[in-house]
């Protein structure tokens, strides 16, 4: 029996990342052998097990065949004949058919060192179009490691777009799709991700509503960059430099699917653009199963930001009444977030990626100024109903006193 530490993890250990899952493969073992060992069977579909002690998944080395469709379309087949070759030929990247053993040595039979060295994403062999999760995958690895210089071998794109016409990517579960795509949003160049896919027709089949941007004017003088599309990744590009949350970073992505359903002959304004994109907005959430938090933030992005952008002219009323809606007394952190998603918003144009954004300092400050006033603070008369109309008199006038001290300092 030998094992190989394999995957990701042998990857970043050579390029020097920081890695935290550990995947091994067993050559030459059998089920029976690791039980005995006291290894704890879990996997469902092949033999995985975990470490006595450490828990980390140990896999038997296995062969597969593609038996239907999707992602789940495929038949393994496990034996201690099956050699450290044949298991790591079924891998999707060659930087990912890479092993080490427990001295450290490397056996590398598909040219991944070279391919990591040479910084390309290179499938391992043609059974790398058998498999449509892995169109997501490489376009993760594509953001993930972007800050290095790397690219999708030609050749590889090929196969991705071929996938993409096939009709596999409609196999993906929702769960699936998003769980890449969350990841990717993650990373410090998630607009790779979105780009990549674009590249191989894949964006239209999984987020049609973000590639229906792509082409679409904006006015030069408030938009330089003047195509929604680029505009989205240039604000997602913000919210990525600045390490927001998920929800943030969700949030910008959507922001402006309304702009894809503006009439022609409106362009290239975009009056009502917020209304339009709670229907697309809410139709992604929905066929990809996006957390209700998420949901949340990225429909009050859609339909407020414009909103923020305006919060230093607004009327104190007016401004109460944004943060009301925002459930600024339960959630002052979704406040926050929103806040945040849209100077990424404002960000994301060319040339104007690092000006100032007031209208963040005055909410936030708004924030606390309205949350300062509590019901034990009013008079002891008053009562009833009067309690509610006072609190919002109270902290109308609160954002009134803050709005005149912005004016005198500004």
């Amino acid at each position: 029996m030998q094992v190989y530490l394999v995957g990701g993890a042998v990857r970043d250990h050579l390029l020097g990342f920081p890695y935290h899952e550990k995947d091994y493969v067993v050559v030459g073992a059998t089920p029976e052998q690791l039980i005995a060992s006291g290894y704890q069977p879990v996997g469902k579909d092949f033999p995985v097990f975990l470490h006595p002690d450490t828990k980390d998944e140990y896999a038997l080395a296995r062969t597969e065949r593609k038996s239907g469709h999707g992602y789940h379309g495929f038949s393994f087949y496990t034996d201690p004949s099956v050699t450290l070759e044949e298991d790591l030929i079924r891998r999707d990247l060659t930087i990912n058919a890479i092993a080490m053993d427990d001295d450290g040595k490397i056996y590398d039979p598909y040219n991944g060192q070279q391919d990591l060295n040479n910084k390309i994403l290179r499938h391992v062999s043609n059974a790398f179009v058998e498999d449509p999760l892995r169109v997501l995958r490489i376009a993760r690895f594509a953001a993930r490691y972007k800050a290095l210089g790397f690219k999708v071998a030609p050749e590889t794109l090929a196969l991705m777009h071929q996938l993409s016409e096939s009709g596999e990517l409609e196999a993906l579960t929702p769960e699936r799709v998003w769980k890449e795509t969350s990841r990717a949003l993650m990373e410090d160049h998630a607009d790779e991700y979105f780009e990549v896919l674009r590249s191989c027709g894949a964006l239209k089949i999984l987020f049609p509503e973000i590639d229906a941007l792509y082409g679409i004017p904006q006015r030069p003088e408030y938009h330089p960059e003047i195509d929604c599309g680029i505009h989205t990744m240039m604000s997602l590009q913000q919210a990525c430099k600045a390490n927001y949350s998920l929800d943030v970073r969700f949030a910008v992505l959507v922001h402006d699917l309304g702009k894809a359903l503006t009439p022609k002959d409106e362009l290239p304004r975009h009056i009502m653009h917020e209304e339009r994109g709670v229907k697309p907005v809410t139709e992604v959430c929905d066929r990809l199963k996006v957390p209700t938090n998420t949901k949340q933030l990225a429909l009050a992005v859609c339909k407020e930001h414009l909103k923020c952008h305006q919060a230093l002219t607004l009327k104190p009323g007016t401004l109460w009444r944004l943060l009301q809606r925002l459930d600024v007394l339960r959630r002052p952190e979704r406040v926050e977030a929103f806040v945040q998603a849209c100077e990424c918003d404002s960000r994301g144009r060319l040339g104007l990626e690092n000006r100032e954004y007031p209208q963040s300092r005055y909410i936030l400050d708004a924030i606390q100024v309205v949350r300062n006033i509590k019901a034990q603070d009013l008079p002891a008369d008053v009562k009833g109903q009067e309690i509610g109309e006072m609190l919002i008199e109270r902290r109308i006038q609160a954002i009134a006193e803050l709005k005149h001290q912005y004016a005198e300092n500004a």
